[in-house]
């Protein structure tokens, strides 16, 4: 008997309160950065300042990132209907390897601007730049501030406040280089400061392509070791065997876990299900489960030719 087990339809009120204000955070984030960049386009081009320019845009990948992100949120949000069963969830984990992938290639473009401007600095107004960056750090922590109450457990959101977090240090390092240009006429602190942005920026990509690929890739949730929860359920009262045992992430933060169980001959394989389904959900906060349950003399004999192309180790009690 195969039976599912999903706790995450108790919760679909709160779930939806959480999205919405998750979309009021992201708009009002996005709001603030589409103004500033345009003012810094024209202040960037009226001053002749390829630093400004390069800063805005920096913040137009912010802007992609949230609009993406509410994008994949409404994706998200539909219900499932045909053949996507689990709706567009994952719609949010296309979305966070976008937001990574963009950080990688601009990093890629950062080192190649930075290297150009150490060999020959161009003339940049230092006073200009400066303050130009340092209304773009109180920005970009009222932005922070904003992603910072959403939900940071979507890989969505997450994505998106990396790119806000790190075009913050973006400002940060470029208003240090305008003070330094303004202060001893050192034009390379431009470049200087590129660099330690990009080392950030590569950082951030990493972990996003990294996150997301484990998801695309069925990988068990990171902290979860599927061999240790087989051996758990192995070791609960009445189970035989645990075998076929799968643990991945449907999208960030749901976890789903199938397995089939053998249950000794007698024994309520309801109770034992229970009980299985109580484990998972209580020590790994695996709440969307799936599981086959059988009694042993039913399905040893024919054990090979029901899961002759088993995918995982079998896990027993005491193994």
């Amino acid at each position: 008997m195969t039976h599912g087990h999903d706790h995450e339809g108790g919760h679909g009120h709160a779930h939806g309160v959480t999205a919405d204000s998750d979309k009021r955070l992201l708009t009002g984030a996005l709001a603030l950065i589409v103004a500033f960049m345009a003012g810094e386009v024209v202040v960037g081009v009226l001053a002749h300042s390829i630093a400004l320019i390069s800063d805005a845009a920096h913040m137009l990948t912010d802007a992609a990132s949230i609009g993406l992100a509410l994008v994949a949120m409404r994706l998200a949000a539909r219900p499932p209907r045909g053949g996507y069963t689990y709706g567009l969830t994952r719609a949010e984990i296309f979305s966070a390897q976008a937001n990574g992938i963009t950080l990688l290639l601009l990093s890629a473009w950062l080192v190649y601007e930075a290297i150009r401007r150490l060999i020959s600095p161009p003339q940049v107004a230092g006073g200009l730049v400066l303050g130009t960056a340092l209304a773009g750090v109180v920005i970009n922590l009222a932005a922070s501030w904003l992603l910072g109450r959403a939900n940071r457990s979507s890989l969505n959101v997450e994505g998106a406040f990396q790119h806000i977090v790190t075009d913050l240090y973006a400002f940060i390092a470029t208003a240090i280089a305008g003070l330094v240009m303004v202060l001893t006429g050192f034009a390379r602190a431009d470049a200087i400061a590129s660099l330690v942005v990009v080392a950030l920026m590569l950082r951030a990509g990493a972990g996003l392509v990294r996150d997301s690929g484990r998801i695309f890739l069925e990988a068990a949730p990171a902290g979860l070791q599927p061999d240790r929860i087989g051996h758990a359920l192995a070791g609960r009262p009445h189970v035989v065997e645990v075998h076929d045992l799968h643990v991945w992430q449907i999208t960030s933060g749901m976890p789903a876990a199938s397995a089939h169980v053998l249950v000794s001959v007698g024994e309520d394989c309801h109770a034992v299900r229970v009980d299985l389904e109580r484990v998972l959900e209580q020590d790994y906060r695996i709440t969307h489960t799936t599981l086959q349950v059988d009694h042993a003399s039913e399905q040893i004999l024919t054990i090979e030719r029901h899961c002759g192309d088993s995918h995982g180790p079998s896990h027993r009690p005491g193994k």
